[in-house]
């Protein structure tokens, strides 16, 4: 399952974000180090699902709105000098090594300090926080690469030593592929014997191998109360950003289980349903206001922008049956498989299962019901039976 990691400094708001997109119960609290061991639970991607191309629809969906189930890790807040030891550095940092994206929540109100310290709002610069995941997590890098370099110069001397399948190893615990590292030497300059390289030139791998195996996104949180200049100094610094208010999209799926409005995860918009206080009625007004700036609450739009932009998945849909669209048991759709964009019908066996990747034979492009080649680059929302020996 794709992974996808919560970051930031204490109290930003991250395990109110967590909460709201997983409705797990957590310790949520107005202090630092509120989160100490990593909170791990399952939220969701949000997409058209394909079924609205047909008369049917297929039980597996919300009204059109496809749900894909996605990994969500919460881990300890991030100060300072994390990379060094620092608060829980070092146990936040290794908890983000499997993670596939991460979402750097930030203060956009500027109520807490770096420390992650209470104070008053607009107080503090969230500018600040811009490239701090980041960097800690490239220092942090960088430092288990010189650490363990010794390594890479001793293999050097060998006749058929080659730099990229030593430095993969080295590197295989945060999640940097074969291909990753091949790429990333090509990408940076450095000297052909690794007793040569500098501390500069380490940096500069851990620099790239971050960009590639864990993009960030900035999430703007607590835009409910921030001050507009600044989401606006947040967006200027060309990385991506949502604004978003955690806490408001918390409070509307409660609402949504109690009845009180009608609402799904990504909506723009909530319809009150049910029987609400004057003091309820001024809050679901006050969280409406901020959705009309923030592309909703902006929690599904950070989840959908690291899923399907900076990740850039597709979602496929795997059937046996290629006219109803249906799996052995009749089920309409049961099944929707996040892969990244150019995969093939083999990649998606794969994906599916080992053994059907094995035995694979051919693939039917269930909406045209005509077979496709081995290599077909599959395009979101596509519908693929997979015929196999296993």
């Amino acid at each position: 399952m794709l992974s996808i990691a919560l970051a930031g400094k204490p109290n930003a708001g991250k395990s109110t974000f967590y909460q709201a997109a997983t409705m797990a119960d957590v310790d949520v609290g107005n202090y630092p180090f509120t989160t100490i061991d990593p909170n791990q639970g399952v939220t969701h991607a949000r997409t058209r699902c394909p079924c609205l191309d047909t008369e049917t629809r297929c039980g597996n969906c919300t009204d059109g709105i496809r749900y894909v189930p996605v990994e969500l890790l919460d881990v300890a807040g991030l100060v300072p000098g994390a990379h060094e030891g620092r608060g829980l550095g070092n146990q936040f940092l290794d908890a983000l090594t499997d993670a596939d994206a991460i979402l750097a929540v930030v203060d956009a109100a500027g109520a807490t300090n770096a420390q992650g310290d209470p104070v008053e709002v607009g107080t503090y610069d969230p500018v600040e926080e811009a490239n701090f995941v980041e960097e800690e997590l490239e220092q942090w890098l960088a430092g288990i690469i010189d650490r363990n370099w010794e390594t890479v110069v001793r293999q050097s001397r060998a006749p058929d030593f080659k730099i990229d399948e030593a430095v993969t190893e080295l590197l295989t615990g945060f999640g940097a592929s074969e291909h990753d590292v091949a790429t990333a030497l090509r990408s940076i300059s450095y000297p052909d014997d690794p007793q040569q390289w500098s501390m500069d030139d380490q940096m500069a791998l851990a620099v790239d191998i971050r960009e590639r195996t864990k993009p960030i996104v900035l999430v703007a949180n607590k835009a409910d109360i921030a001050p507009v200049e600044n989401i606006n100094r947040l967006h200027d610094t060309s990385k991506p950003v949502v604004p978003a208010t955690a806490d408001g999209e918390r409070a509307l799926r409660r609402a949504a289980d109690a009845d009180l409005i009608e609402y799904n995860p990504g909506d723009t918009a909530i319809t009150i349903t049910g029987d609400i206080s004057s003091t309820q009625q001024t809050g679901l007004e006050t969280i409406q206001n901020v959705m009309e700036n923030t592309d909703g609450t902006g929690v599904q739009a950070a989840i959908n922008t690291a899923v399907y932009h900076l990740l850039e998945m597709i979602t496929v849909y795997p059937v046996e049956n290629e006219t109803r669209w249906t799996d052995g048991s009749d089920d309409m759709l049961p099944d929707a498989v996040l892969l990244r964009k150019g995969s093939t019908p083999l990649d998606l066996a794969y994906a599916v299962h080992s053994d059907i990747g094995d035995g694979y034979l051919y693939a039917v492009d269930a909406r045209a019901e005509r077979r496709i080649s081995e290599d077909h680059e599959l395009s979101e929302g596509a519908v693929v039976k997979i015929v196999s020996t296993a």
